[in-house]
């Protein structure tokens, strides 16, 4: 759509060129014909880099846009692009039982359902009770328990295994907040991607990128009651046991191991080869090649003293009680 139409279907004002509009972006990833968005001063280097075509911004970072990509000001630049999101978001579903493209050596269960403009590599197996959406394609070999759902556009690589009851694809937790303390949906407009040799547990949720794909690497191997947030990136061969839970536009490196019931906060990196231990809380960015445990996360050495002090601090203070 028209950048003007656009701007005052979000209810900003606007003027300069009329540009053509074919979706959102972020500031590292939009091209010239994608609008985008600036509300935090930690991404003031990729707001100066960035090829957008129109940026919604707050009124104090109007001068640090550059000259040639157009500014839409507003004092909520996250909740207008909210609003503009709707604006993109695909028909779902866009066709009721279509016919997918099966190649050769396939084996369908009767009941399974699909979408639009699929596409079934060879020697797939899909169990009873799956819904493959719109545009997915999934990849040679690969294996779907019974009762999988994949959302619209997602892709799965070949030779991936999908146990029952997994979700990939829903909507990522998005929302933006009015002054009124209203929360207006973000539609997510990204995919999940899987690539090859992938395993995932039962009752797994993958949700799709808020804009760019949420990607599982090649090698990545994930157990069951697991959640990975939209925009997450995990790192080939990485292991994630059950209950693992990683918020939003969480980055872990290759070959990462998380323990049962540990979790990660939203927009952090953890570097390649790190462990984390079980129940941990990851509150900040790690660096690889190390052990991390507790809350909040420190090196496993360290948490061991620790919990070794607090002990003998627990115990003085028991043979003093007695004493008196």
């Amino acid at each position: 759509m028209k950048l003007g139409e656009l701007a005052r279907a979000i209810g900003v004002d606007f003027s300069g060129p009329e540009l053509e509009i074919v979706g959102l972006g972020t500031l590292r990833g939009a091209t010239s014909d994608r609008l985008s968005f600036f509300d935090n001063p930690k991404y003031l280097d990729d707001l100066h880099r960035t090829r957008a075509g129109a940026v919604l911004v707050a009124p104090a970072y109007l001068q640090e846009v550059p000259e040639d990509v157009v500014p839409l000001v507003d004092e909520n630049p996250y909740l207008k692009l909210a609003y503009a999101s709707r604006l993109f978001a695909p028909e779902i579903p866009r066709q009721e039982g279509a016919e997918p493209k099966i190649g050769p050596g396939c084996r369908i269960a009767p009941n399974v359902a699909f979408g639009k403009d699929v596409v079934i590599e060879e020697n797939v197996t899909i169990m009873p009770g799956c819904y493959i959406g719109d545009g997915v394609r999934i990849g040679a070999g690969s294996h779907l328990y019974p009762n999988v759902v994949v959302y619209h556009d997602c892709v799965i690589g070949e030779r991936c295994v999908i146990h029952a009851n997994t979700v990939i694809g829903s909507d990522g937790y998005g929302y933006a907040h009015t002054k009124a303390g209203e929360h207006v949906k973000f539609y997510q407009l990204g995919r999940v991607v899987i690539e090859e040799d992938v395993e995932i547990g039962s009752n797994t949720s993958i949700d799709r990128g808020a804009i760019d794909d949420t990607v599982i690497r090649q090698g990545v191997k994930i157990d069951n009651l697991v959640q990975i947030a939209h925009n997450c990136i995990v790192g080939e061969h990485s292991l994630l046991t059950g209950q693992v839970g990683l918020a939003g536009s969480t980055i872990l490196e290759r070959n990462v191991v998380m323990g049962g019931n540990s979790g990660a906060m939203g927009h952090l990196t953890i570097g390649a080869f790190a462990q984390i231990a079980a129940k941990s809380g990851v509150t900040k960015s790690l660096k690889g090649g190390k052990v991390y445990a507790g809350y909040p996360i420190m090196e496993h050495k360290r948490w061991l003293k620790l919990n070794a002090l607090l002990s003998r601090l627990e115990r003085r203070s028991s043979q003093s009680k007695s004493k008196e």
